[in-house]
This record gives C-alpha cells, structure tokens and sequence, in this order.
C-alpha cells in the first residue's frame, strides 16, 4: 500500500467513494476544508488506483479520527486494517498519547476492526448521527499509542 498526502486533485475521486460507502457523506467542501485546516489527509492506495483515503486531527497530545474509508470493490481484503495501522503509526510519530474516534453503532464490521487494533469502547453518544429513520447512537472508542 502507497500512503500519500491527499491534494485538491483528489476530492473529485474521494468524494465518490465517500459517497459509496458512508449512508451520510461528508460533501467534497468537506475534505477541502480539511486540507485548508492543516489536518493529515492521506489516500492509500496502489500504483493504479486509489483503494481509500482517511483524515485524521492531530491535537497538543491525541488525534481524533475524522473519517476513514476503502472503495466497496476493494473492502474486506486487509486495506482498511493497514490504513488504519498507517494512520495509527503517523499519531505515534507525532507522539499523540491516543486516537480517538466515533463510530455508528450499527457499522459491526468497523467496530470489530477497531477492536481488533486495540481500540476500547470509552463512552456513548446518543442520537450522534443523522440516519434513515431519524438519529443514530455513536460508540467513542480510544487505543493508547
């Protein structure tokens, strides 16, 4: 897997797979904005083809995960457990003492993966995100670097 810096160039593909895989979409102002802001925006991928993308916040001393994602084509194979080991190792080089995230409590297979990379359920959020009926819990989750 290539990890590379996310550009301006990007969000039109980013934007496609945010798109295809999240029921709520951040918009492609979004990612624009957060490239503006300074956050770590990375596009993993392979020499063809962009596989995933994710950006994450880097505070005095935690990062928070803002939104992580693999093309539906190519989940289930292993990319989204290295992304997040990437992105995990980019905090620790950063010397943030956690990554903190929210995940739907409906999206079993991500919460199964965070916990398979050492993250710890940390507090709940209620009514957190917008969904088809209405509003959506949210686990916050935590893995100490």
């Amino acid at each position: 897997m290539i990890l590379r810096d996310m550009t301006e160039a990007d969000l039109d593909a980013v934007a496609v797979i945010e798109r295809e895989v999240h029921p709520h979409p951040w918009t492609r102002g979004n990612f624009s904005d957060a490239l503006a802001s300074g956050y770590q925006c990375k596009i993993a991928g392979s020499a063809q083809q962009m596989l995933g993308y994710a950006v994450m916040l880097l505070g005095p001393d935690e990062a928070e995960l803002l939104d992580i994602a693999i093309a539906a084509a190519h989940q289930r194979q292993g990319w989204g457990r290295k992304l997040l080991g990437e992105m995990l190792g980019l905090a620790r080089r950063h010397q943030m003492r956690r990554v903190v995230l929210e995940v739907r409590v409906s999206n079993t297979a991500a919460i199964g993966l965070y916990r398979q990379l050492g993250f710890a359920d940390i507090g709940l959020r209620r009514d957190y995100y917008a969904a088809e009926n209405g509003r959506e819990d949210a686990i916050l989750m935590g893995c100490m670097l």
